[in-house]
């Protein structure tokens, strides 16, 4: 390769290697930004899942305690139904896919028929019939309860699978991000050599041409005496 050619070429791989460094370094930068926002959305969409099943759990826990203290813990059991409400609301707005919509479907109408039954049980409590309230809450109550319980573990194990997924997306789109940043700085790495050996051939180039003017120089003071002497 001549000099001029590898002058030109440290010239352009100068220009080009910034440009492909910061290239790499923003597409890295927007790859884990998705995966970031994405693992961050997953991790959410868990939370809100497990709320239901804690929802789910502590609606059937304060039922069967207000049968057995003779209503006095209803208020709460209201309180606590109240919050699955307002839980299933959140996640039919936040969980849209379709297959978190046939499990949130599937969740609420059992919820629905969970309430119905406890409305008749209420009724009886009032009317001081304790047995018949414990017969309700420890037959079809309990059925209602573990169907709801199972849905909600569904749902949530889905939203937990989803979740170690997006993390794994991050971390994948991390070690790809420094991957191509370590291959970027070594072609700078050969840029930089290429650089100095252009530097050094120019150099050399430039030195021997001081040469070569420095052994003509004699030659041209002696044309000069014969010319005077003529």
């Amino acid at each position: 390769m001549t000099i001029r050619a590898k002058l030109y070429a440290a010239i352009v791989l100068t220009i080009l290697g910034p440009l492909a460094t910061t290239a790499v370094a923003l597409h890295g930068m927007s790859q884990m930004g998705d995966r970031f926002d994405q693992a961050q959305q997953r991790a959410q969409d868990e939370t809100i899942a497990r709320e239901l099943k804690f929802a789910v759990t502590d609606v059937n826990g304060w039922q069967t305690a207000y049968g057995y203290d003779n209503g006095a813990s209803r208020p709460i059991f209201v309180r606590s139904a109240t919050k699955l409400r307002e839980d299933l609301a959140l996640a039919a707005d936040e969980l849209t896919e379709p297959h978190e919509q046939a499990l949130l479907n599937r969740l609420e109408g059992e919820f629905k028929e969970f309430m119905r039954l406890d409305a008749i049980a209420y009724r009886e409590l009032r009317n001081g019939n304790a047995e018949r309230v414990r017969q309700l809450f420890l037959g079809p109550e309990i059925e209602n309860f573990q169907a709801m319980a199972k849905t909600s573990e569904i749902l949530a194990a889905y939203e937990a699978r989803r979740a170690e997924a997006a993390d794994g997306d991050f971390t994948q789109a991390k070690d790809d991000a420094r991957k191509r940043l370590i291959a970027v700085a070594l072609g700078a790495g050969i840029v930089i050599i290429l650089l100095l050996v252009t530097a050094q051939d120019v150099v050399r180039l430039a030195l021997e041409g001081e040469k070569v003017v420095g052994r003509r120089r004699p030659d041209e003071d002696e044309d000069k005496d014969d010319d005077d002497r003529s």
